[in-house]
């Protein structure tokens, strides 16, 4: 791991020397007034030079791979990181290469599936990749049967690439912090790579993946309009699966489908997303035009399960009040949850970003699909947080980076439908889920077990006090004034915690019991 680090290091030292000899070597130009540039979004300006600059940075990404590129999606999405030419630049960003000749994965076929791989298909196409990505490559294969499906084969060598990547960027990240305090207390950045890191596991062992997709089946089961492919056979280097039908939302194969077909596809596929947000709490991070297949006599298909963000049961919550704030046009709610979701610094100025989210949501609140630019919205709340000095919560990013790609497949799906078509439709289901969720014996139990906890270690502290107000170096008073005193007199609430923790424990036990099989 280490020579493989070492090496990294290299190719990223030569890439970005490159790039700073390019700079160097230009021409000092003439000043002159900026000019429009086709990146910059917003209608701002921005000089020839930084719209050059921004295009070396992304070009220098899709050169180091698959990891600096999942980065670089992110920081599209974080205005806190990185200027708004940047970012519009970085939102280009492709992950394609060109095809590499099917020979170049035999040994990857060979050594996880075994020497007589071929066996598993009736045919496999080794001319035309149905893909070609900097992490796997992918074939359209005939399983036996004559079913059709695919083969994702893992590039040589890429899992200790990536490996090595990720930790010269933990390395960069705790530089960064040490050497740019201020700018660390607003964004951790360690702690945003980290969420990267979690979420791209699967893309590194595809038996990951295929475990993702199964566990995303128990839910898709109850929308009648999508689909997940099935899973073949699944080794960490190779993942064979049925080949979805129709084409992608991004191309022509969406205008085939009917108005009535295509808003129902959207909105399934938004209800889809928001269980896995709120109820299930494990999501599809990439669900982006490219990788949701539409067809017009089957379900839609939600391809590429290798990046998924999981997300605790609090920020969950929060997450709802704050889609909840922008649907009930609350501003000041949406600015309280969020600086609540994250931190605030020393210098964080509250009322400020409430008034700063005043008049950010009655924009958002009602505008359609078609007017509603999430991605805009997302990174202005973004803007505005750091500048006020609240630190953003890290899962944000790779949160963000799923909402902004699940508007643009629903955009193009059905324009027509407003936010709060969307989400009002869902939300009774999901707030009635997460209302049992708190009721359930299990988290009375919970919540009985903290109180008495909380009551044990008060009264712990009641006793140390009480030690110290009487310890006889500092106050010496006479032996006599406490001979025969009475005892204090029990308090009366003091039994109350106790009391609830061993009737919720009672009733957490009962419902165990009522559970059991017979």
């Amino acid at each position: 791991m280490l020579g493989q680090a070492g090496g990294r290091l290299l190719t990223v030292a030569r890439v970005l020397g490159e790039l700073v000899a390019q700079e160097a070597g230009r021409a000092p130009a003439r000043p002159r007034d900026p000019e429009p540039s086709p990146e910059c979004p917003e209608g701002r300006l921005v000089s020839p030079g930084a719209a050059r600059r921004a295009r070396a940075a992304r070009t220098a990404l899709e050169r180091l791979g698959p990891l600096y590129v999942k980065v670089g999606q992110v920081l599209a999405t974080r205005p806190d990181m990185v200027p708004a030419h940047v970012r519009a630049e970085l939102q280009k960003l492709n992950d394609r290469l060109p095809a590499e000749p099917f020979a170049a994965f035999a040994p990857v076929l060979e050594a996880d599936l075994g020497p007589r791989w071929e066996r598993m298909f009736d045919d496999v196409d080794t001319v035309r990749p149905l893909g070609a990505a900097s992490l796997a490559q992918v074939h359209r294969v005939t399983l036996r049967g004559g079913v059709p499906g695919v083969v994702k084969i893992q590039r040589p060598g890429i899992r200790k690439v990536v490996r090595a990547d990720m930790a010269l960027l933990r390395r960069a990240a705790w530089l960064t912090a040490r050497g740019a305090p201020r700018f660390n207390a607003v964004v951790d950045v360690e702690s945003i790579l980290t969420n990267v890191f979690d979420a791209m596991e699967a893309e590194l062992d595809f038996t990951k993946e295929a475990a993702n997709m199964e566990r995303a089946r128990a839910s898709v089961g109850r929308f009648p309009h999508l689909d997940i492919p099935q899973v073949v056979t699944a080794t960490p280097g190779v993942l064979v699966q049925s080949l979805a039908p129709g084409g992608s939302v991004a191309g022509a194969e969406r205008e085939r489908l009917s108005p009535e077909h295509r808003e129902a596809v959207a909105r399934e596929l938004a209800a889809f997303m928001g269980r896995g947000y709120f109820i299930d709490r494990f999501y599809h991070a990439d669900p982006h035009p490219g990788n949701v297949f539409v067809t017009p006599d089957a379900p839609a298909t939600l391809l590429d399960w290798g990046m998924v963000g999981r997300v605790d049961q609090q920020t969950s919550i929060r997450m709802l009040l704050l889609l909840m704030a922008v649907g009930q046009n609350d501003g000041h709610g949406l600015a309280k949850v969020w600086a609540e979701m994250g931190r605030a610094t020393p210098w964080s100025d509250l009322p400020a970003f409430c008034a700063d989210m005043a008049a950010l949501v009655p924009k958002l609140a009602s505008a359609s699909m078609a007017e509603l630019n999430f991605g805009v919205a997302f990174s202005a709340v973004l803007e505005k947080a750091a500048r006020r000095g609240i630190a953003s919560a890290p899962t944000v990013g790779l949160i963000g980076k799923s909402l902004v790609n699940l508007e643009a497949s629903v955009r193009l799906l059905a324009p027509h439908l407003t936010f709060s078509d969307l989400f009002e439709s869902e939300v009774h289901g999901i707030v009635l889920h997460v209302l049992r969720e708190m009721i359930s014996p299990q988290h009375t139990a919970r919540r009985a077990l903290e109180s008495l906890l909380a009551y044990s270690m008060a009264g712990e502290q009641l006793r140390a006090d009480r030690a110290s107000l009487t310890d006889p170096p500092f106050f010496p008073a006479p032996e006599r004034a406490f001979r025969g005193a009475p005892a204090p007199p029990p308090r009366s609430g003091g039994r109350q915690p106790a009391l609830l923790a061993c009737a919720a424990l009672a009733l957490w036990a009962a419902h165990r019991r009522a559970s059991r099989p017979r």
